[in-house]
């Protein structure tokens, strides 16, 4: 289904998207939004199982008379992504209480676990919201994802029933459908991509050395030129996937990944997504519980409507999931 996101004709350019979302200029924009579910936050560790231990960020109002929405980032982002408290703030000042989720090594969190993030690691997140769904009183769950989050957010909603997470529903923005093209579109599109995650990427393994200098081989990966090359290197000597098309493909949502859902989910795409490719979408499987809205603009996860950076992803959030609040 295509959806009518028309932002204004300088903002149409999919880069200028895609970049302004997460750029500086932004961030005291996005503060002054999110202020009040901000100051409302407080810290918590989750027991996610397996003596896993991830990090996120409770905003309530009232305590188990809201709703509840679990916000996931992308890769290299954290809760405290521009996006990502763009989204959380507008839903808070709706009425909704909040979490925001950092995964493994995202944000302050690469001391709690030995083990290094990989996009494979499907069980602690789903770990995670169950957790959420037990130790904060709500109304309704739901759970929204941008990017890799997105990507986790959908395989939540189809382990959900099995792990006994109760969800009312469940959006991904732009979600990572099929990592090998990803992978090749950042490599190959505009530089500024590849570099930008090639630096965070970086910066993530030079903090988890300083927790635990003894896991060997991190410094290596670092000294790559690619992020293919240090994917390579990285799922050969730190999972247990034989080699990184394995397990690039382990955690694709397309084929029939998505066939057991049965949770109201939906994506929201952009057709000029620099990032994901939108021909994957063709071979992402459409169960009658989920649901892809895609637009002609928006960039990775941008949705841009205006020069004040308001984001149009924010309102149609408020819609999609104020439908399930008024039935």
């Amino acid at each position: 289904m295509m959806n009518n996101f028309n932002p204004p004709y300088l903002l149409r350019n999919p880069h200028l998207q895609s970049i302004l979302n997460s750029i500086k200029l932004r961030r005291p924009i996005v503060s002054r939004r999110s202020r009040g579910m901000r100051n409302a936050a407080t810290s918590h560790i989750l027991d996610c199982g397996d003596g896993v231990r991830l990090q996120g960020y409770f905003s309530g109002h009232n305590p188990g008379q809201k709703d509840l929405c679990i916000f996931i980032h992308g890769w290299m982002g954290s809760s405290e992504s521009s996006y990502l408290l763009s989204a959380a703030g507008t839903l808070w000042d709706t009425g909704f209480d909040i979490f925001r989720l950092n995964m493994r090594d995202h944000g302050l969190t690469h001391h709690l676990n030995e083990g290094v993030f990989h996009s494979c690691r499907i069980d602690e997140v789903v770990g995670a919201v169950k957790r959420i769904q037990e130790i904060f009183p709500h109304k309704r769950l739901f759970l929204a994802g941008f990017s890799l989050g997105g990507n986790f957010a959908l395989r939540v909603a189809a382990r959900a029933s099995a792990a006994g997470i109760k969800l009312e529903k469940v959006v991904a923005i732009c979600p990572v459908l099929y990592p090998p093209n990803t992978l090749f579109a950042m490599e190959n599109g505009l530089p500024i991509y590849h570099l930008y995650f090639m630096k965070k990427w970086r910066n993530s393994l030079r903090i988890k050395r300083k927790y635990f200098p003894h896991l060997k081989g991190l410094k290596r990966i670092s000294g790559f030129k690619s992020i293919s090359k240090m994917t390579d290197y990285f799922v050969r000597n730190f999972t247990d996937y034989t080699d990184m098309m394995t397990y690039l493909k382990s955690y694709a949502i397309t084929g029939k990944a998505l066939e057991s859902i049965q949770i109201p989910s939906i994506v929201i795409a952009s057709i000029d997504d620099p990032i994901i490719p939108a021909k994957d979408l063709l071979n992402l499987s459409t169960p009658d519980y989920l649901k892809v809205v895609t637009t002609k603009y928006g960039g990775h996860c941008g949705y841009l409507k205006d020069y004040f950076l308001r984001s149009w992803v924010d309102q149609q959030l408020i819609k999609l999931l104020g439908q399930s609040r008024q039935r």
